[in-house]
């Protein structure tokens, strides 16, 4: 189906790209989470729990990594409305079944416009730190399943994934 370039939020009448304008939305409580899971070899995730690796604690580093995308998003993502955030989450736990590391991310603000792009960004760079910590170990990693899980807040409404 083919769209007018007036039907499309970030297109401009002329086609050019545009930011959206929020300034007339309503500031209100915005949170989403994502998730997404790194497998390896299962001697990569012991030496990660071991915390055995060159490069140092990568579950504090794949963390720290997270936080500071989320901050970072709309340096990244282009017409991504810069956004004051207010909490950022990161969660890195083992997966014996992967084997691997499942991530989970959940970024907060008050404002008009949603942190679905924080969450998604924490999440993939915090799995991309542990590829990059363990990569002279393993270069078979393999990031997957990277997604939106829960959104809440904003115009249009709660979303859950499933």
């Amino acid at each position: 189906m083919k769209r007018d370039a007036e039907d499309l939020a970030h297109v401009a009448p002329d086609g050019t790209a545009r930011m959206v304008d929020v300034g007339g939305k309503p500031e209100t409580d915005r949170t989403a989470r994502a998730s997404g899971h790194i497998r390896m070899k299962p001697e990569t995730l012991e030496a990660i729990l071991a915390n055995t690796l060159k490069k140092g604690d990568v579950l504090a580093a794949a963390r720290l990594a997270g936080i500071m995308a989320a901050k970072r998003t709309s340096d990244l993502i282009p017409l991504c409305h810069p956004i004051a955030l207010t909490d950022v989450q990161v969660d890195l736990r083992p997966d014996p079944a992967l084997p691997g590391l499942r991530a989970e991310a959940v970024a907060r603000t008050v404002g008009r416009t949603g942190v679905e792009m924080e969450a998604l960004m924490a999440v993939s760079v915090a799995l991309l730190t542990v590829y990059d910590m363990a990569k002279s170990m393993d270069r078979e990693m393999t990031l997957l399943g990277i997604v939106l899980d829960q959104k809440t807040g904003g115009g249009s409404g709660p979303f859950s994934r499933g």
